[in-house]
C-alpha cells in the first residue's frame, strides 16, 4: 500500500512473457499501483510518449525489436531510468546495454526482492538533482571533492593521483555501474587500451587505503566482468 508520503511514481514494464509480467507486478504493485505494462518494443516506446513514466522495466528478449535497440531509443526521448532485466550473461551484452543507455540490470531468473531493491534505488537517484557531490560520507569515510581529501575519523588517507580520479568518477554518482571502458576513458582520458588491467591494480590498491576489509569491500562494488560502482551515503 502507498503510504501518504511516497511519490505517485509511474512504472513501465516492457516484457512479452507474461508469467514475467505478473512476477515484475507481484514485486513492484504494493508500493507502485501504477504500472503500465506493454509487450514489446514499439508498444513500449509508444506507452512511454503517452505515460511518461518515471521508471522502465525493460526485458531485453523483445518480439518485435531488438532489446538493445528499444534501449537506445528509450534514451533518446526520455532521462528517465532503466532497469533491464536480460537472460543474456555475457560480459559484451552487459557493457553494451549500459553503453546503450541502461542504469541498471538484473538477470534472469531474478528475486522479486532484488528487483524491488533495485527500482527504488533507482528511483531514489532520479529524485536526486544529477551533480557530483560535494561530499560523501560512507562507513565512516569521509569524502570532499572539493578539498581533495580522504579521511577516516581524524586520519587523512593519501591516495595518489590516479587513484583520487578512480574515486572521484565512482563517487560522482553513486549507485551507478560505471563500466570499464567508460573509468578507463574519464580517468586516463583514453578511448582505448587495456582498462580492465590498468583499473584492477589502481583498484586493488584504492581499496586497501579505504575499505575497512579490501578482502570484503562494501564501498567499491565489483560487477564482475563490467566493471565498478560506488556504494556510499551523499
Amino acid at each position: 500500500m502507498v503510504t501518504a508520503e511516497a511519490p505517485p511514481y509511474t512504472l513501465l514494464v516492457i516484457e512479452d512473457e507474461i508469467e514475467i509480467t505478473r512476477a515484475v507486478g507481484a514485486a513492484l504493485r504494493e508500493q507502485h499501483p501504477a504500472i503500465v505494462e506493454a509487450s514489446g518494443g514499439k508498444a513500449g516506446l509508444d506507452a512511454i510518449k503517452s505515460s511518461r513514466p518515471d521508471i522502465i522495466i525493460l526485458d531485453l528478449g523483445l518480439p518485435d525489436i531488438d532489446g538493445l535497440e528499444v534501449c537506445r531509443r528509450i534514451r533518446a526521448i526520455t532521462d528517465a531510468p532503466i532497469v533491464v532485466l536480460t537472460a543474456r550473461h555475457g560480459e559484451s551484452d552487459t557493457v553494451a546495454l549500459l553503453n546503450a543507455g541502461a542504469d541498471d540490470y538484473i538477470t534472469k531468473p531474478f528475486s522479486t526482492q532484488e528487483l524491488a531493491a533495485r527500482v527504488a534505488a533507482q528511483l531514489r537517484r532520479a529524485a536526486t538533482p544529477r551533480r557530483a557531490p560535494v561530499s560523501m560520507n560512507a562507513d565512516g569515510l569521509s569524502i570532499d571533492l572539493h578539498l581533495r581529501t580522504v579521511k577516516r575519523g581524524p586520519m587523512v588517507i593519501r591516495l595518489t593521483p590516479i587513484e583520487w580520479e578512480i574515486l572521484a568518477v565512482l563517487v560522482s554518482d553513486p549507485g551507478r555501474v560505471f563500466t570499464h571502458q567508460q573509468m578507463f576513458t574519464a580517468v586516463w582520458k583514453r578511448a582505448y587500451g587495456d582498462a580492465r588491467l590498468y583499473l584492477r591494480v589502481h583498484v586493488t590498491n584504492l581499496r586497501r587505503k579505504i575499505e575497512r576489509d579490501p578482502a570484503d569491500p562494501h564501498l567499491i562494488i565489483t560487477e564482475p566482468g563490467v566493471g565498478y560502482r560506488f556504494i556510499g551515503e551523499s
